[in-house]
Parts: structure tokens; sequence; C-alpha cells
């Protein structure tokens, strides 16, 4: 437990009054009253430091109590098969001071359906002398995407109920930072959800491998739609317009047929025709040509690459085909080979199951989940044998040279041309990284 940070330090019954008095007030301004109606002139959208200094005043506008230490924050988690009021009653406080609690609580939500894993803040006071419970000074509870509910407890004692309604608006956000752990962390942190980081790692498993190409400081830049609060949390994200990574760039277009693709600068296609790692993430463990077989212990021809994964791993269509083959075959196991156009196929060994509807004669399009890794055939543990053929023959899948992607012409060219001229003017008037992180950083406290 951390300790709240009050503003008064005195306890004296004066200071608590007018701690209180000021923190009703500013709520009373800045959010709507649960039963009072809306102000024609209400004021503008509060800023991410007025949301926290109103959040810190409802919390603990009337610090401890007489006789009780300083407030303390307590995080909660409601578990499987309790209640409510079982979960307040764990941050430390009187089973009847939880109840008053909950049932203040009732008057703006159902508190008698609650799942398993709501969280919650509690500010609670334990007695001067270490005797007895713990006294509620404040709880707060996110309650929807923009809202949160605030129980505070006044100068004389009362338990006072707020619901903090924040604006939401549609925005385009500018990510522009370093690689600092993984790619999803340093995303996340300006403001990017694990959908828009899984599109990138897609989008760039044709130019990079993860596991080898990335280290530590890369910089990124990425340019997305997102629903925002004042605050600063995104609620949602939309398309991603732009990803640059190690230098590459890549940019969205809709192409005249309604096609979402994704081009380069000079508007060529950067789709490549296979995927270098159909598998997200994965380590490649064994390569292409002569070795020593795990499980026969005798040297022979491997004919694929490995790439190590845990059970059940989903396997991404290395590009557009055919379905052409989904059973067992010998030692593969569980066997996937897909036709591609230009006499090129790839298969895939060792599959723990196929992905729903990926049969013979099924079209899959690159990208598409067609089965999950495990350990079939003659295999010592999870992993995904991958293979690459052209024309009936196997070739090393690392370093084949692969059909490239179509290039953009005439008033397509010049729709991108105008597209890529929007976003780079975008990516030139962004702020700087590293106040976005500083921001993002506060504004994650806040949603905890």
């Amino acid at each position: 437990m951390h300790e709240f940070d009050p503003r008064q330090s005195s306890f004296r019954i004066a200071p608590q009054m007018a701690a209180g008095t000021a923190a009703v007030m500013a709520l009373f301004v800045a959010w709507k009253v649960m039963d009072g109606p809306a102000k024609p002139d209400a004021p503008p959208p509060l800023s991410p430091s007025a949301v926290l200094a109103l959040q810190h005043a409802a919390f603990t506008g009337a610090e401890a109590q007489p006789g009780f230490g300083r407030p303390e924050t307590v995080e909660v988690q409601v578990r499987r098969g309790e209640t409510l009021e079982g979960a307040v009653a764990r941050a430390g406080v009187a089973p009847d001071e939880a109840r008053r609690a909950v049932e203040t609580l009732g008057q703006a939500m159902d508190t008698t359906r609650i799942r398993a894993g709501l969280a919650f803040e509690a500010a609670v006071a334990k007695p001067r002398e270490e005797r007895g419970p713990a006294r509620l000074i404040g709880l707060s509870m996110r309650t929807g995407p923009a809202s949160t509910l605030t129980l505070s407890r006044t100068f004389d004692g009362a338990m006072r109920l707020r619901e903090l309604d924040e604006q939401i608006r549609a925005e385009t956000t500018v990510a522009d930072g370093e690689i600092h752990g993984s790619l999803y962390e340093s995303a996340a942190r300006m403001g990017a959800t694990p959908a828009i980081t899984a599109q990138v790692v897609k989008l760039f498993a044709h130019k990079l491998d993860f596991q080898r190409d990335i280290k530590a400081g890369d910089e990124f830049k990425l340019v997305f739609g997102r629903q925002v609060t004042e605050s600063g949390r995104t609620i949602e994200t939309g398309e991603l317009e732009f990803a640059e990574l190690k230098g590459v760039r890549f940019y969205r277009f809709e192409r005249s047929d309604g096609q979402v693709e994704y081009f380069d600068e000079s508007g060529k296609n950067i789709r490549g025709f296979l995927l270098r790692t159909p598998v997200d993430g994965a380590r490649m463990t064994s390569r292409f040509g002569l070795r020593r077989h795990p499980v026969l212990g005798y040297a022979r021809a491997h004919q694929g690459v490995d790439f190590g994964a845990g059970h059940g791993t989903p396997i991404l269509a290395a590009g557009d085909g055919v379905v052409s083959r989904a059973s067992r075959w010998g030692g593969y196991g569980n066997w996937l080979q897909i036709k591609h156009s230009g006499g090129w196929s790839t298969g895939y060994a060792h599959l723990s199951r196929y992905a729903k509807g990926v049969k013979p004669g099924a079209r899959v399009r690159q990208g598409q989940v067609v089965g999950y890794v495990g350990t079939t055939g003659l295999s010592t543990g999870p992993h995904l044998h991958y293979e690459v053929w052209l024309n009936g023959q196997r070739v090393n899948p690392v370093g084949a040279k692969v059909p490239q992607g179509t290039v953009l012409a005439g008033a397509e060219l010049a729709r991108f041309r105008a597209n890529k001229a929007r976003i780079d003017g975008l990516l030139a008037a962004a702020p700087q990284t590293r106040q976005l992180a500083d921001a993002s950083a506060a504004q994650g406290r806040l949603a905890r």
C-alpha cells in the first residue's frame, strides 16, 4: 500500500471542514452531480491535470477522522463468488462500514450482480492506536470507458457519491518513440492498443524478423485513429494509417476496388508474396539443410525451417492461396499445404489442429490463422516445421527469391500521394514522443 498525500497535514476540525467543502464544491462545478441536471453554461472540458486534481480531492477531501492515521490506498479486485460488500470489507474496514458503502454505491449501480475481476481503489485510515478496524475514507470504481463512481467521506462523516464523466473525442494519434522492453509495451505507452501493435507486427513480418532484427532503442512511429477521454485514456482504436520501424515506412491505402493494403513511399505494395515468419513472435530453432535428426538420431536433409513456439500458438498462412492438403502425413504428423500462384506452395507440419474451415479446396488469405502449433508426428516438442516449394521442389524459406508486390499507377497513385502527404504533415506537426510518453504514464496511474 502507498500513502495518500493530502494537501493539509493538520487534523483539526476547521481545516477538515475547509478541505471537505472545497472538494465538494470543485466536484459540483466540474462534473455532474448524480441527481442534478447539467447546466447549460457548463465549463469547458477538463485537462488531464484537472481530472487528476479533482479525483484526488474527491478521494481525500476529508482527510482522516480524529483518532485515525493518514489514509492509505488499497487496491481490491472482486474474487470469484465474492460479494461487493465482502470485497470492500477485505480492504480492512468493519462489516457495517462496508455495508454502508455498498448501500451508497447502490444508488448508482447494481451492486448485486457483480462480476469477478471488478477492480476498485479504497482509501482507508487505520486507528492511531492500532485497535479496531480501519475506516473507509474514499472509494473509486470505474464503471465505464469514461465514467467513474467516487465515494468520499466528508468532514462530518457522511458518505458522498459522485459520478465522474469524461468527454470522449475522436482523434488521429501520432505515436513516436523508441523500443524499450517489447514493442507491445513501448507502443502501449504511446496509447496504442495490443490490436494496433499486432497489426504492426503482421505488417512488418514481410520485412523483419522480430526475434533477430529488433533491438532496444530502435525508433518507431505509428499513426492511428482512436477514441480518447479528456484525461488521455484510449477507449477504442481505429485504423492503423501509418507505421515506421527501422526506417521502413508503410502507408495505408484503400484501392479502387475497396481493398485496403499498405504501400511503401513510392506506392509499391509492401505485402511480400510470402511472410518471412508464419508464427508471430516465434524464433527460428533449426535451419534448412543437413542436420542430425533429433528423433531418428542420424543425419539427413532438413527440408524446411523450424520455429519454436508454445503448444496452440496460431499459425498464419504465408500467402494467399488454396489449401491443397490438410491431413496426416508420416513423420510430419498433421500436415497442411497451401498452393499459391506462380508454382509456389507452403507447408506446415506437426500441427495440433487445423483452424475452422481449413480443408482441401478452401481459399485462405495471407495472415489468416490456418492452424495451431503442436507436436504431432516425429517431434520432440511443440514447434512449427515450415517449408516452401517451387514447382514441386523444396527451396530454402530463408532467402528464397519470391515475387514482389504490385505497384500503384495512374489515378490510384495520385490518390495515394495525396494521402501520403496528409500523413507526412501529421508526422511533421506531431509533438515530441517523450512528452506523449510522460502523459501516457500519468494517465496509466489515473486508470489504475
